[in-house]
This record gives C-alpha cells, structure tokens and sequence, in this order.
C-alpha cells in the first residue's frame, strides 16, 4: 500500500502507520485525511494484518490540520465544499470505529485538535513522557463537536472531565492523561515503539475473532438499552463458542499449555 502523507509498513501480522510530516509535528493536510480514511477501510480487507499501530513521525503524534494547508482553504470554501471536507474527516474516524482489528496509538509527542481525535479513535494509547494532548476547536472558535469528539471523549475519560477538557482547550500532559484514563500507559519516551509493538504482538497472538466481535460491541452497545445489550452479547458469544479458538482456549487450560489461537 503506498500512501502520499504516510509511511506505511507491515510486518508479524503488524501494519504500522506512521503520519509522515515532521517538520509541522504531522500537522494534517487534505492529502492525509484521504489517505487515513482509504488505509483505514483497506485494512479490514488486508488477511495478512492483524494489529494496528498508529504513530507520528519525529517529536510530535498529530499537531492537528494544518495551518496553511487546511485552516487557509477552509476559510475560502463555501458550505458544500465545506461538508465535503468535515465528512471526510469523520469518514477516518468512522473507518478506524469499524475496522474490526485492535489500534493502538503509540502518542510520542503532541496531539492536539484533529490528532487529539484520532488517538481517540484507537482502542488503545500508550503515551511517551513527553506526550501531550488537547482538544483546541473551541479556542479556535470552532464547535467542540469534531470527528466525533463529544462522541469518543465522555465515554473513556467521563462527561465532566470531557467538558472540561474541551470547553478550555487545555494541554496536558502525560501524567495527567494517564490519570485521567486517556492514557493507557506511559513509559519513557525511548521505549514507546518497543512497548507498543509489544502490545500489538500480544494482541496477535490472542483470539483474533473474539477480539473483533468484542470491538464490534463495544461500538453498537452504547446507544442501546441493556435489554438489547444483553440480547446482542448472547448472540455473539453464542457465536464465539462455535467458533475453533474458544476449544482450542478449553484445550490448552486442561493441558495447562499456552493457547495456540487460529491465524488466517
């Protein structure tokens, strides 16, 4: 796969996609929103990748759009043009949302406005130490509603500390990420690549099958009651338990061996 504004690399059942634009800290163009948004939905068609790392390259994750390249645009498009583009941008989101393979965000510096998201957007964030993050669209007089924001947001770090967070714009850093639940991990900023591949290695080696249908729910069970929450994991675990990783997992705990999960 070759893509303009990105580096992309697979390797172990690994796809690493690494935003490529150091010197505007991967500061987001037109180009890279498209490219995010068609890698994103060709990996749900990609057998031989399992697991997905999403990082920046150089000392920032995502700086957010860029200035000259986006923000200056925008300001000249009228309103259809305008939709166009913002549709794109939640095309990415929603992309990452249905691919049904684990994303892990390795946040190596700053995240802010449109990076904030998509750090969002993985499963999983592991933070350098010198990571920060902030969700900037009201500072710039822009909703706080953005690619899903008022969406993802409440729902990993609660409603209070989302509005908040939005409502001022605030950077925080690292530690503070972690604290507040954002952050899955932090870890020295040399060993950031290093824990996150081991993550995503992990990962890989898990029931692959089970790993997507419980991503799938964790997306389709927000919105519902629990009656259908409940009816939908009935369903699916029903399913599981025909499939071959859940005998293989019974197998390997009577031998008390390590599982050897399905692969294709």
């Amino acid at each position: 796969m070759n893509y303009d504004g990105l580096v992309f690399d697979k390797s172990s059942g690994v796809a690493t996609i690494r935003l490529n634009n150091p010197e505007k800290l991967n500061a987001l163009t037109f180009q890279t929103y498209a490219d995010l948004a068609k890698v994103m939905a060709d990996l749900a068609h990609d057998d031989e990748v399992k697991v997905v790392l999403l990082t920046g390259t150089g000392k920032g994750f995502c700086s957010g759009g860029s200035v000259s390249d986006i923000i200056g645009p925008l300001l000249e498009m009228k309103n259809d043009e305008l939709y166009k583009f913002t549709r794109l941008t939640c095309d990415v989101i929603s992309n990452m949302r249905k691919l049904k393979k684990p994303i892990i965000a390795a946040v190596n510096g700053i995240a802010a406005g449109a990076g904030a998201v998509l750090m969002l957007a993985a499963d999983l964030r592991i933070f350098s130490d010198q990571a920060r993050a902030a969700f900037l669209f009201v500072k710039v007089g822009l909703s706080g509603a953005d690619m899903g924001t008022l969406y993802l947001l409440p729902r990993i770090v609660g409603l209070g500390k989302a509005t908040e967070l939005i409502y001022f714009g605030d950077t925080i850093d690292a530690q503070e990420a972690h604290r507040i639940g954002l952050a899955n991990r932090v870890v020295a900023a040399e060993n950031l690549m290093a824990e996150a591949t081991n993550w995503a290695l992990r990962l890989k080696d898990g029931p692959l099958y089970a790993l997507g249908v419980t991503k799938e729910l964790f997306e389709n069970e927000t919105n519902v009651n629990l009656a259908t929450a409940l009816e939908m994991e009935a369903r699916a675990q029903a399913q599981c338990m025909q499939m071959p990783d859940f005998h293989e997992g019974y197998t390997a705990f009577t031998e008390k061996r390590p599982p050897r999960f399905n692969r294709s």
